[in-house]
């Protein structure tokens, strides 16, 4: 079985200072990391600290948790412990003992299934790995790319009732009572990630910090210090374009999360493919080229640009504004971008 997540050996830690600018105060300075790999993504974290050494122990701190967590919700590989694949494993099987941050995280994603109204559901594991299966073909032989044949994806969707995760919270284990029955929890995993870290952080003092993992944004507090908050641009799915951010958002202990198909999709005679499925049509959604949802709650705003990706326009838009402290912007192939209602109030001129 192919590893998608491979084993992080050695984290790369890439440190730059940066002169003071006139507000620095007590002698803090800018640095920032970067490490490889944990949840298949660049994650870099900028953060404004009295000295590298300080910073570097925050930096270690963040990516001790983030590869816990990334290794509990690793559905590819296996460990010491029991993880998602374990559960995934055992189906049809036995309940599985795991660690209570998998039976947090699959509490939240039901509550997420609920709230999504069914748009995000991490018990499609069957229908994603058959897409996942066929895109990774696709992108080593592009000339034999093919889609996933709608018969295979409509029998593997029989085995998707997110009700058949049997979660006993008094013995902590986790049981999948449908043999065919797989968990993917690639919509949720990344920002429920983050967010838990990043809240562990200021459990221990560390403020003034930004992390960004692939298009999850969390910042921790603001840039300290009377320096202002956090201006973070959201990128131009034109990866071609000299623009690289098509609008920058001024943020302090909030999320700025984004989904599209402008970096992991597939070609199919001359048609993109990208890697989200609307567990509706079983197929890759194409109303938009991304979108940006702005939360307090990373894992929430995870979950939730996920599922408005899945929603043609007017019902994204009004799911968007019935949700109290959510804010979103659509960003359409011909390049038009449309604002939910309280959006432009973040938005830094």
């Amino acid at each position: 079985m192919k590893k998608i997540f491979p084993f992080f050996i050695a984290v790369i830690l890439v440190f730059s200072t940066f002169a003071c600018l006139t507000s620095c105060k007590a002698g803090q300075k800018r640095f920032e990391a970067e490490f490889l790999l944990l949840f298949n993504t660049v994650t870099k974290i900028v953060g404004y600290s009295d000295s590298e050494e300080s910073f570097t122990e925050d930096v270690e701190f963040i990516y001790d948790n983030m590869k816990l967590y990334h290794e509990l919700f690793d559905i590819y590989n296996d460990y010491e412990f029991n993880n998602i694949k374990t559960i995934n494993d055992k189906a049809g099987v036995e309940p599985v003992k795991v660690d209570k941050k998998i039976i947090d995280l699959l509490l939240f994603a039901r509550e997420v299934y609920e709230v999504t109204n069914g748009k995000i559901n991490i018990a499609m594991g069957p229908v994603l790995r058959i897409w996942h299966d066929y895109r990774e073909a696709g992108v080593n032989e592009p000339e034999n790319a093919s889609l996933p044949p709608m018969e295979e994806l409509l029998e593997a969707s029989k085995h998707t009732d997110i009700d058949k995760v049997i979660i006993d919270e008094k013995e902590s284990t986790v049981y999948l009572s449908d043999p065919g029955m797989r968990l993917d929890v690639g919509a949720v995993a990344k920002g429920y990630a983050v967010e838990k870290v990043a809240r562990l952080a200021e459990e221990n003092g560390i403020t003034n910090m930004i992390i960004s993992a692939g298009g999850n944004v969390r910042a921790i507090g603001d840039r300290g210090n009377d320096r202002g908050n956090w201006v973070v641009g959201v990128q131009n799915p034109d990866l071609e374009s000299s623009k690289k951010h098509l609008v920058l958002l001024s943020i302090a202990d909030m999320s700025l999360i984004t989904s599209g198909s402008y970096e992991r999709y597939y070609i199919v005679n001359g048609e993109r493919y990208g890697h989200i499925i609307n567990p509706d049509t079983l197929m890759p959604p194409t109303y938009y080229e991304s979108v940006t949802v702005l939360v307090n709650d990373s894992g929430l705003g995870d979950a939730l640009s996920t599922a408005i990706f899945c929603m043609p326009y007017e019902e994204s838009f009004a799911f968007i504004e019935s949700k109290e402290g959510v804010e979103a912007l659509w960003v359409f192939s011909d390049g038009t971008i449309e604002y939910s209602s309280g959006i432009k109030a973040y938005i830094q001129d």
